[in-house]
């Protein structure tokens, strides 16, 4: 018997001072068998941090040759792709020659990745690296429920969730490039 991907219903009350972006959005986001609750959580964050009305969640894990994330515009052409965890260099580099913007969203241990993974992608200058903190991550993840409301708040790369009970804030680091303006 095959496991099923499990459905979360989402609604994020965005407002991102950043880059101005203040909207309401609802979506469905299927968690893999294998996905723990932190990749789902960091993939529901990075969906706020890189808001967009043609943002859409890809296959993931199902599907290698799709990212976690990305922005098609109106013809089907890929304008930002946005991987969560830890790829590899060799992921980033094509994925930055099939959009005009690659983002990576790290969370976990990620020194090491950083390291030996970042450097080899160092030259590109349309990729962003953005670090989520390991603890911060884990209290949002916890809040993930299979029906959530949050809203979120980025101003000044920090990044605020509130579940209505509790407010969590997350530093957004940038390891590599910039986070662009608008997307």
């Amino acid at each position: 018997m095959t496991l099923q991907a499990t459905p979360y219903k989402i609604t994020l009350d965005i407002s991102d001072t950043d880059r101005g972006v203040y909207e309401s959005v609802k979506f469905i986001v299927a968690r893999h068998p294998s996905e723990t609750e932190i990749r789902l959580a960091a993939r529901v964050l990075a969906y706020a941090i890189f808001y967009h009305p043609h943002l859409a969640f890809g296959r993931g894990l199902s599907d290698t040759d799709e990212a976690a994330l990305w922005e098609l515009d109106l013809t089907g052409e890929i304008q930002h792709w946005i991987d969560v965890g830890q790829p590899d260099a060799e992921r980033v580099i094509k994925a930055s020659r099939r959009a005009p913007h690659m983002s990576v969203v790290v969370y976990g241990n990620a020194r090491l990745w950083r390291e030996k993974v970042v450097p080899q992608f160092a030259h590109l200058t349309n990729v962003c690296v953005l670090a989520l903190p390991q603890d911060e991550l884990t209290l949002v993840a916890a809040k993930l429920t299979r029906s959530t409301h949050w809203g979120v708040m980025i101003s000044d790369s920090q990044l605020y969730i509130s579940d209505g009970d509790q407010q969590i804030a997350l530093p957004l680091e940038c390891w590599h490039g910039e986070l662009p303006a608008t997307l």
